[in-house]
């Protein structure tokens, strides 16, 4: 994909998760890992009418975040991990300007331990 291909995704990945309700179900399955969850959990979850979350759920697939997988009567979703890496890369590409100490606790915020 060319920059400017790259840079509308980003756009589209973005609006997708300035809305508050796809937002908290991005972090959701983020913390579900690959596992994921089934969409009527995700809705119960949320408090959202089941129609109301598909809607969030295509806007989130739409735009790389997330990914489904049809089981049975049921549909599967989990975070698309390679486009959440896609987006966080696009974000901090020119981030240390050639100076990486410049973003190194960028970094030390991330740890990947479970909370407790």
């Amino acid at each position: 994909m060319d920059d400017l291909g790259t840079q509308v995704w980003a756009v589209d990945a973005l609006g997708a998760l300035a809305h508050e309700t796809r937002l908290a179900v991005f972090r959701m399955l983020v913390k579900a890992g690959p596992d994921g969850m089934i969409a009527g959990a995700i809705a119960e979850h949320q408090g959202v009418p089941p129609s109301t979350m598909s809607h969030h759920l295509a806007t989130l697939e739409r735009a790389g975040l997330v990914q489904s997988e049809r089981e049975s009567r049921l549909i599967h979703y989990r975070a698309d991990y390679p486009g959440m890496r896609r987006l966080l890369t696009f974000l901090m590409q020119d981030c240390c300007q050639g100076a990486p100490e410049m973003c190194s606790d960028l970094m030390a915020g991330l740890a990947c331990e479970p909370h407790g």
